[in-house]
């Protein structure tokens, strides 16, 4: 009789905290748990990620009302502390999110590393893991069963970029790879090369760089050699501006040069200025003008959610204090808020595991485009973009052509 009054006490304890977490209706917040991505090698893009978040964060509570579970608006928190760029930062602190902080919900920091790195606390705890920043395929290969994506996969990441060259020029035939020998960097460095085989592009050079290079002059020395028309490549911010530069300094001027990553963050041209940087392209999942509304929306048979480019832009200048250009690395983390807020509305519930299959089952369009993952939490419904920076600093939409905002400044002009 006592066994079973103890298991009955248990039970009820146990009751009383699920009806009492957090993570129930009678929340007073519903709180984003972030690893950011503050200081360290990922800075440039963590802090585009952050003010993406804190701008559709305001929007939701401020424009929206906040969020609609269990017949009342609850309004938005974002928690973030700083991981360093670091995977050791990110577990511990995802960790902290969850059981300290009682997030109902953890964004990944930037990178497809340090976003692997935390998938298996997050799994460990049966809590929602929304990655905006990791873009490795492999993450989606793991059978983890809590994570979702916003930002697309990486083996794409180059193929809108090949159909551009072969679409303007068919006859540069000749392709250099030289990616950092990062997570992310070689799924985009395999699916680049899958397709350019496909259109009939000769790779005629494909090689890695270690994280933290200070120097590529060997590597581009070789690649030189081998006279490409065109070269892809890249990893991140810091790689991505010292290719560039020293393929300046060894005048290896080619038809075209797209780098992921680094190119689309303003740092980018503002540290290299427009006699190195002008011509260079790269891979975008969002630039400002393209044009996502909600009459797009309803014309395609979506629902929309969230602010106009125009407010986003605003919001975003908001939360950073300061007269910052959004890109992509922003866009999309916003837009992950978006996500959560309509899948938690739409099942009226702020339950992890039920927000995680709500997930699997929404389709909707924001600022940021389309939106839709597959059985594996895959982001697949979202298309990219590709820029380049033109005369005077301007940052352009070149591909593909119905989203374009000027025309492409082909052959690349030399450094």
């Amino acid at each position: 009789m006592k066994r079973k009054a103890f298991i009955w006490i248990i039970g009820f304890v146990a009751f009383l905290g699920i009806l009492f977490s957090t993570n129930a209706l009678g929340a007073s917040n519903v709180v984003i748990g972030h690893p950011a991505c503050i200081s360290g090698k990922y800075a440039k893009a963590g802090e585009q990620a952050i003010g993406g978040i804190k701008a559709v964060v305001d929007w939701v509570n401020n424009m929206y009302g906040g969020i609609l579970v269990g017949g009342k608006r609850i309004p938005l928190k974002y928690k973030y502390y700083d991981a360093e760029s670091k995977k050791e930062g990110v577990t511990s602190l995802i960790e902290r999110l969850i059981t300290v902080d009682k997030v109902n919900v953890v964004f990944s920091a930037y990178s497809s590393g340090l976003t692997l790195a935390g998938a298996p606390v997050a799994e460990r705890y049966n809590m929602l893991y929304m990655d905006h920043g990791g873009a490795s395929d492999r993450i989606f290969q793991q059978g983890f069963q809590y994570i979702v994506q916003t930002i697309g996969p990486g083996s794409k990441y180059h193929i809108g970029t090949l159909n551009m060259f072969d679409h303007f020029d068919p006859q540069a035939r000749r392709v250099a790879l030289a990616y950092e020998d990062s997570e992310f960097a070689r799924m985009t460095m395999q699916g680049a090369e899958k397709h350019a085989r496909q259109l009939g592009y000769n790779v005629i050079f494909k090689r890695t760089y270690p994280k933290g290079v200070t120097d590529l002059t060997p590597l581009l020395s070789d690649m030189k050699v081998r006279k490409p028309d065109i070269v892809l490549g890249g990893g991140h911010y810091e790689d991505g501006q010292l290719l560039t530069r020293q393929m300046a300094d060894l005048d290896i001027n080619v038809k075209g040069l797209s780098l992921v990553a680094s190119v689309t963050l303003p740092a980018y041209y503002d540290s290299l200025g427009g006699h190195i940087a002008e011509g260079v392209m790269g891979p975008s999942h969002w630039e400002y003008g393209v044009t996502y509304s909600p009459e797009g929306a309803m014309k395609v048979g979506l629902d929309w959610i969230g602010p106009t480019q125009d407010e986003f832009v605003n919001l975003f200048k908001k939360a950073v204090g300061k007269d910052l250009v959004p890109e992509y690395h922003a866009a999309e983390a916003g837009a992950q808020v978006l996500a959560y807020v309509k899948a938690a509305e739409n099942i009226n519930s702020l339950d992890p595991s039920k927000v995680r299959a709500a997930l699997g089952k929404l389709k909707f369009m924001s600022f940021y485009g389309g939106w839709e993952i597959d059985d594996t939490g895959m982001q697949i419904g979202h298309t990219m973009v590709d820029m380049q920076w033109q005369h005077g600093g301007k940052r352009v939409i070149v591909w593909p052509l119905e989203a374009a905002t000027g025309k492409l400044v082909y052959p690349k002009p030399n450094f």
